[in-house]
């Protein structure tokens, strides 16, 4: 009997959980039609928010410009080119020289 009447009251938990789904949808499509939006994505922000848009310090260079030019542009080079690059770059650090002159 206890079983019944948990299924009963999930049942009803869940007719009421999803009236309100649908309830809310239909409320926000009438409201969406309603409302007004400015022509730029960009625009609608600076309205709700009341100020100018600050664009992210690290798209600014030191003088303070935005930066046009793309942040990052990668080279394909071939696995030997790679490996005698890293090579240089060991062989060229502080340690290393002072341990070649001991062998």
């Amino acid at each position: 009997m206890l079983h019944l009447l948990y299924i009963l009251a999930f049942t009803i938990l869940a007719c009421i959980a999803v009236a309100n789904l649908i309830r809310n949808l239909v409320m926000f499509s009438f409201m969406d039609r309603e409302r007004n939006y400015p022509a730029t994505p960009s625009a609608n922000r600076n309205y709700r928010s009341g100020r100018k848009s600050v664009p992210h310090p690290e798209l600014l260079d030191s003088d303070g410009n935005i930066i046009k030019e793309p942040l990052l542009v990668m080279r394909s080079i071939n696995v030997e080119d790679a490996r005698q690059q890293l090579d240089a770059i060991y062989e060229a650090s502080p340690g290393q020289k002072s341990e070649n002159h001991e062998k």
